[in-house]
């Protein structure tokens, strides 16, 4: 796991591929909003494969401390209506493939308890 410090687009690009992860399935539903949020937040063409590489490296074990990185890090760099649009975006990820398993709620749970948004 990186010690490194991710900027707020690259923590939420980690927290939404564990989300999509999480569940041992991802989708093409799943994979068209991690698109959409990609498109939205980087303007211009980026090379994810180093970032890519490090979430892949995760071992399921290790999923929660880096969401939990990941999500402090976006915390930090993030307005409040910056925190709001990618909870939307998480939440339009797990309701992708029309099922919301356990593993998908537990880190929607940890989100939505750390940031405590009014709405969403």
């Amino acid at each position: 796991m990186p010690n490194h410090r991710m900027n707020r687009t690259i923590a939420g690009y980690h927290m939404l591929m564990i989300l999509s992860a999480v569940d041992f399935r991802i989708g093409a539903e799943e994979d068209a909003v991690i698109r959409h949020y990609l498109v939205t937040e980087f303007p211009f063409h980026v090379n994810l494969d180093r970032e890519m590489e490090i979430i892949s490296n995760l071992r399921p074990d290790e999923w929660q401390a880096h969401f939990t990185k990941a999500m402090d890090d976006f915390y930090d760099d993030a307005t409040e209506a910056e925190r709001h649009n990618l909870l939307r975006f998480a939440l339009r990820l797990t309701r992708a493939d029309n099922v919301v398993t356990k593993e998908e709620n537990k880190f929607l749970n940890l989100l939505f308890e750390a940031w405590k948004p009014e709405e969403a």
